[in-house]
């Protein structure tokens, strides 16, 4: 069992100055192995204090909370090779798709395998392929990490093919995604989704525009996420000035 311990931000109020200020910054850390003590800057916390579900203290006295980790806190340390699709991306699809318990899932570019193994926390089963030998290693070292038991890689080029059958979903990170039509078409549930993400708009052109003329599936829609966090601290309100832009573009597609 991993545990997440946090520092907690400490503001100062100096009347000299007439501004508060940040005396201690908030801090958190994820602690894989919880057999060991843990040390840190302000501290060593004993392995003994690691097994509670409370607030604990270091051998220096700072004071921390402990909590048991959930499956994003240790998502967001799987190892990568390549970029993963950022989360705000990630959340679109499943809700315009409506994946779920019972939701069959083919994914193609498995790369580091951020999105099928997100998806396979929430899906029936997934598989995930990749024509690179290193990439399915990692996403099997992933799978492992995040012991996931519903999700297959494999090594192989989907546009030469795949043999599955009843898919509700279909994610597609690769160069050039319209290639996996003529498959898709075979292995997809009547009404079921292709979701294609592109960094690049030429990419989404030539995929958009490969459905023109093909009676067995409509494009819904293509679109961007933008995330904009805020900064709230008393009645400082504002939007912080870096902000998470175009990361890709998310086209959707329906069989028909």
């Amino acid at each position: 069992m991993s545990k997440l311990i946090y520092r907690k931000e400490k503001k100062q109020f100096f009347e000299d100055t007439g501004r508060e200020v940040t005396i201690i910054k908030q801090r958190e850390y994820f602690i894989k192995d919880i057999s060991n003590d843990f040390h840190t800057e302000n501290g060593v916390i004993s392995k003994a204090d690691l097994k509670k579900k409370t607030s604990i203290n270091s051998s220096m006295g700072t004071e921390f909370q402990i909590i048991d980790t959930s499956f994003i806190d240790v998502y967001k340390r799987i190892k990568r090779i390549a970029q993963i699709i950022p989360r705000k991306d990630v959340g679109y699809l499943i809700a315009e798709t409506g994946i779920g318990k019972g939701s069959v899932i083919v994914d193609a570019g498995s790369g580091s395998g951020g999105l099928s193994l997100f998806l396979a926390n929430i899906a029936k089963k997934v598989t995930t392929y990749d024509i690179k030998k290193e990439h399915v290693a990692l996403v099997n070292e992933n799978i492992k990490f995040l012991n996931l038991k519903n999700v297959i890689a494999k090594e192989h080029n989907i546009y030469d093919g795949i043999e599955d059958k009843n898919v509700d979903v279909f994610t597609l990170d690769l160069p050039e995604p319209w290639k996996v039509l003529p498959h898709a078409v075979k292995s997809l549930k009547q009404g079921g989704f292709i979701v294609s993400y592109s960094p690049c708009i030429p990419q989404v052109a030539d995929f958009v525009n490969a459905l023109v003329n093909n009676e067995n599936f409509i494009h819904i829609k293509t679109i961007e996420v933008i995330e904009r966090e805020w900064e709230v601290s008393g009645r400082k309100v504002r939007p912080k000035s870096k902000m998470m832009g175009h990361s890709g573009f998310l086209s959707f597609v329906r069989k028909i």
